[in-house]
């Protein structure tokens, strides 16, 4: 070990090193972050703008809508940097912080989604009871605890992999930094930070995949005993909402458990759950709403009146 020269930077390949594609990236990335980013905060700002939406689900909606505006820029920026740039590289210390910020914001990701379908569940299943059982110390409770969740998860993977030594090769072949991409470049024993990583994003997506799937199936059964008409449209909306999760569930696990390999496919499964699963949560769970609807025309018309 002592005639290794230590790396203090990695290369970033990114989804393509042809500059024609990166140049095309570049427009279709930057759109999607600034839709991502405007979604996302006129949300914010609609519930807190308008008190019909201070209401349990709104402010998990909120809370998750911030959390989609951290998510999509801890490395969208950067890629959007690498696609015009001729140096790809970032340094081992930014890489490490990248990753932890990406794993704490994907971690609280999962615990909150699972939140907000136990307040589906309360809302659909025990109507009568909701006020009482969604009530503001839990609903802070349970938002506090997704937080600290994918913080203390995320704390303790990066900081075993401050611990490992890199010597080179130091070229990653993806868009941004992940343990994952990062512990076949390292020249120590990595099996301990494998086996810690896979087994926490196991533990944790699972345990928060099962409450989820476990609210939607009493809230689908619930449905069954409504109206046709009512049916339809309660159908639809927990379809959308159980496509988003599954998605983000089934490309993050995969991710995560798997082996990494470089391969295109592990950039584009990075691609849904870091970028695009970010965009479309605004668009699924909130603006397809009535509520958030009703309240946008609520405000434009007093924006108009002043």
């Amino acid at each position: 070990m002592k005639n290794l020269s230590f790396i203090d930077e990695f290369v970033l390949l990114g989804l393509s090193t042809d500059p024609d594609i990166q140049t095309m990236l570049f427009v279709l990335f930057l759109g999607i972050y600034l839709l991502t980013l405007m979604g996302n905060l006129m949300m914010i700002l609609v519930i807190r703008a308008d008190p019909h939406l201070h209401t349990p689900m709104y402010f998990f909606l909120g809370h998750l809508s911030f959390l989609d505006i951290c998510y999509s820029s801890v490395t969208v920026p950067k890629m959007l940097q690498n696609f015009l740039s001729q140096r790809k590289t970032i340094s081992v210390w930014g890489c490490i912080t990248q990753s932890f910020f990406f794993i704490f914001s994907g971690g609280t990701e999962g615990c909150l989604l699972s939140a907000m379908a136990y307040d589906r569940y309360a809302a659909i299943c025990h109507p009568l009871l909701y006020t009482v059982i969604m009530n503001g110390p839990l609903c802070t409770a349970m938002v506090s605890a997704a937080w600290l969740m994918g913080f203390l998860n995320s704390l303790v993977n990066n900081l075993c992999a401050q611990s490992l030594q890199f010597c080179g090769p130091n070229i990653i072949s993806h868009f941004s930094c992940e343990l994952p991409s990062l512990f076949p470049l390292s020249c120590s024993d990595t099996t301990p930070n494998t086996i810690l990583l896979t087994g926490s994003a196991a533990f944790l997506g699972l345990v928060t995949l099962l409450l989820i799937l476990f609210s939607y199936s009493k809230i689908i059964l619930a449905i069954l005993s409504i109206s046709s008409k009512g049916r339809v449209k309660a159908f639809s909306t927990c379809s959308s909402h159980l496509t988003v999760v599954l998605l983000f569930y089934g490309t993050a696990l995969f991710r995560y458990i798997s082996p990494s390999s470089g391969s295109v496919l592990e950039r584009v499964v990075s691609v849904q759950y870091g970028v695009i699963t970010s965009l479309v949560n605004p668009l699924i769970y909130s603006f397809k709403n009535q509520e958030v609807k009703a309240a946008l025309q609520r405000i434009l018309k007093q924006q108009i009146c002043v």
